[in-house]
This record gives structure tokens, C-alpha cells and sequence, in this order.
């Protein structure tokens, strides 16, 4: 992997794990892929963090399904999971794939390197 495109990830995981937006699941595989660069499994764990982030990466449609729920309600609260499912709508109105929260955003933002990180 290019030190150039290792440099962005680490910078961009770093990001991942301290965003409030970030679930456990993506935390412990960002931390386990910075605990194997430079030794054998680091292309192991470079594969898992990418499967990670791709199944992590919330589609707007899932975004804006799930806030309209009651589980969204549960979860944001009644008035937040409104706010949450119109900014939804409007990004997806806007033309665009994904949640904007700054746990998607970085995800994706690593997830256009994955060909670079994978090669």
C-alpha cells in the first residue's frame, strides 16, 4: 500500500473513532487495523475494516426508514428522529447516496481509497 494512501487512512480511521456517530463494531475494527500495520495481519485487517465500513455506511433510504420508526423515535427521540428523517430527504433530494453524519462521511471518505488500500 502506497505510504501516501496509508497516511490518509490512518488519519481518516483516527477520525472514525472519535466521531459521535460511530458504532463499537467500527471502533474495535478501525483499532484493530491500526494495531496490525506494519506487521503480518495488516492486509487482513485492512480487509475486514473495509467490510466494516461498507456494511456501516448508511444508504439515506435506510437512514430515512429507520428515523421514521418507532425504533428511530426510541433511539433519537421523537422531534430529533423528524429532524433526522427530513435532513435525510434532503440530501437524498440533493442527490446523494449516504448519511452525512461524520462517522458515514469518513467511512465513505476511506471507502474511495478501498481499490489504493486493497492494492
Amino acid at each position: 500500500m502506497d505510504q501516501n494512501v496509508k497516511n490518509f487512512a490512518v488519519e481518516k480511521v483516527k477520525e472514525l473513532t472519535a466521531a459521535f456517530s460511530c458504532c463499537q463494531t467500527a471502533k474495535d475494527a478501525a483499532q484493530r487495523w491500526l494495531d496490525a500495520l506494519g506487521t503480518e495481519k495488516e492486509m487482513e485487517q485492512t480487509r475486514a475494516l473495509i467490510a466494516e465500513l461498507e456494511q456501516d455506511l448508511m444508504p439515506l433510504d435506510t437512514l430515512i426508514a429507520f428515523a421514521g420508526s418507532e425504533d428511530g423515535a426510541r433511539v433519537f427521540g421523537a422531534e430529533k428522529a423528524g429532524q433526522v428523517a427530513a435532513h435525510g430527504r434532503e440530501l437524498k433530494a440533493a442527490g446523494e447516496t449516504y448519511c452525512d453524519c461524520p462517522a458515514c462521511a469518513v467511512a465513505a471518505a476511506i471507502l474511495e481509497k478501498k481499490d489504493l488500500l486493497l492494492g
